[in-house]
């Protein structure tokens, strides 16, 4: 690590949240400034190469100056008054819970412009997909950095809009329908959300989150925890996604463009399950405490649900899109981060944030695998891709069929790889939950959550064998194998979920302090 001065460390979490913005304007410019190429498209997408490169290194050189000593200490922090009369602060830090969350986002930007470069969506000109893009990063780092209870909800509703068209002018088929659903379910949860955030700060006297977690719900009555977690928790869930509330997940990822689906699946819903983190657990614990078994249990129905939805999708003859399944997969995935969350202790805490990062990691890298077979076979159908194609890819495109089998394994949990740790602390968690919560429930919990990862290593273990393995037709079509700006986008993926499932003290030393403060009702 280095040593960085804090008006340094303090500048640069500004310019990753700012920078974007700026990024997006000039992007509407009639020409990006400085930047030239062989048409005023190329320009254009240069320059949002160019913005997402730079904030991921800033990300970098912030979490190099970050002090691994003290991960629990609110760092780089800001804090400036904004609306005196309402106590509204524009207060920016960064602790270990949200760190790697800032640089994932960063990442997956930055490899979606990449790949956005060479290989761009087909729809409108690039001009408005580059600033949707960097306006959407915007939001998104935005959510994990600020530290005042409005702010984050304006930050949590600025990546609405960016998606809606994302996937409403660059989609596929059946866009419009997707990018409504997406919208109506993300602003309806938002609508009450705001309504909790609101009551606590009225209550409380004041909207800063360190401030509230300090205070660790000391100044909100029971009364109140449970209707400001009630209210929260909806309009987190959806976007979480939590079953029930799950619905527009599928359509949208179905829909939206290879770089819509990356993000969506690597970031957005990442933004509702640290909420849960970094408001409701620390502001209202008794509120949280209340419904903690609640939605352990609809996280594990949301667990089994996936799971099955996907096992029919993997059938032959079910008519099953491949884009589709993995959209369904993440309601599974996402169900074992709340359950972890549910838990209340330190351990299934950890393991949720750290399944945060690998889904992040291993469903980002499968969307730019399905994206890349879809403009290769032109399909996602699964009964198409087996026979019609004779989609064995291993003969075909091995390298291409190697990383597909490669995250299907990272995704089913595989030990060693980076969707394993998290999984299991979050069943570890639940097997001794948080004391005044039901054991005898969590233990049902667990084993419910245990069972539901041996559906999921059967529906992905389907979907490889159909895709990737099989004889090899002489009339098969030749399919092109990856190509270079391709093993550029995905190789950081590839190597951190191996980094991560090796080294996940890397992830954990970081959030682990962080958790413990937290749940002990402090914050510095």
């Amino acid at each position: 690590m280095i040593d960085i001065n804090e008006s340094v460390m303090q500048f640069l979490l500004a310019f990753i949240v700012v920078g974007p913005l700026l990024g997006a304007v000039a992007a509407l410019l009639p020409a990006p400034p400085g930047l030239k190429g062989k048409s005023p498209e190329q320009a254009v997408l240069r320059h949002g190469v160019t913005v997402t490169g730079v904030i991921l290194i800033a990300a970098i050189v912030l979490a190099l100056g970050f002090d691994h000593d003290h991960p629990s200490k609110m760092q780089a922090t800001t804090d400036i008054s904004w609306i005196p009369a309402l106590d509204v602060r524009i207060h920016l830090g960064v602790d270990g819970i949200s760190l790697p969350l800032l640089v994932l986002t960063a990442l997956l930007t930055f490899l979606c412009a990449l790949y956005s470069y060479f290989k761009m969506p087909e729809g409108p000109a690039p001009k408005a997909f580059v600033a949707l893009l960097l306006v959407l990063e915007g939001g998104t780092l935005a959510t994990f950095a600020v530290l005042d209870l409005l702010l984050f909800f304006l930050a949590f509703e600025m990546v609405l809009i960016p998606m809606y068209f994302l996937i409403a002018r660059w989609g596929g088929e059946d866009r419009s329908r997707a990018a409504w659903r997406f919208i109506l379910y993300t602003l309806l949860g938002s609508v009450v959300m705001l309504l909790g955030l609101l009551l606590i700060g009225i209550k409380a006297g004041t909207f800063d989150m360190m401030a509230l977690a300090t205070d660790n719900g000391r100044s909100l009555t029971a009364s109140v925890q449970v209707i400001a977690v009630l209210a929260i928790g909806i309009g987190l869930a959806v976007k979480t996604p939590m079953w029930p509330l799950h619905s527009w997940l599928p359509d949208a990822h179905t829909a939206a463009p290879t770089v819509g689906s990356v993000l969506l699946a690597g970031v957005l819903l990442k933004m509702g399950t640290y909420g849960f983190v970094r408001i409701l657990l620390p502001i209202a614990p008794d509120g949280f405490r209340t419904f903690a078994p609640y939605l352990a249990a609809l996280a594990v129905v949301g667990i089994i649900y996936g799971s099955l939805a996907c096992l029919a999708l993997a059938k032959q003859g079910a008519k099953g899109d491949l884009k589709r399944l993995i959209a369904y997969s993440s309601v599974g995935h996402m169900g074992f981060v709340l359950l972890g969350i549910a838990t209340m202790t330190p351990t299934g805490v950890n393991g949720a944030l750290f399944a945060n990062i690998a889904h992040g990691l291993i469903t980002g890298l499968l969307f730019f695998l399905v994206g890349a077979l879809k403009d290769r076979t032109g399909t996602t159908d699964l009964d198409t891709l087996a026979e019609e194609t004779g989609a064995a890819l291993y003969g075909k495109a091995p390298r291409l069929g190697g990383l597909l089998a490669f995250a299907a394994v990272a995704s089913l949990g595989l030990p060693g790889l980076a969707g394993f740790w998290g999984e299991m602390l979050a069943l570890f968690g639940a097997f001794r939950p948080a004391e005044g919560l039901n054991r005898a429930a969590f233990l049902t919990f667990m084993a419910i959550g245990a069972f539901g990862t041996l559906l999921t290593a059967a529906y992905l273990l389907i979907v490889v064998r159909r895709v990737c393995m099989g004889a090899l037709p002489q009339d098969a079509p030749t399919l092109t194998d990856v190509r270079s700006y391709e093993f550029a986008a995905w190789t950081p993926l590839v190597v951190l979920t191996v980094v991560a499932g090796l080294w996940p003290r890397a992830l954990l030393g970081l959030s682990d302090p962080a958790v413990q403060q937290l749940l002990a009702g402090g914050t510095r």
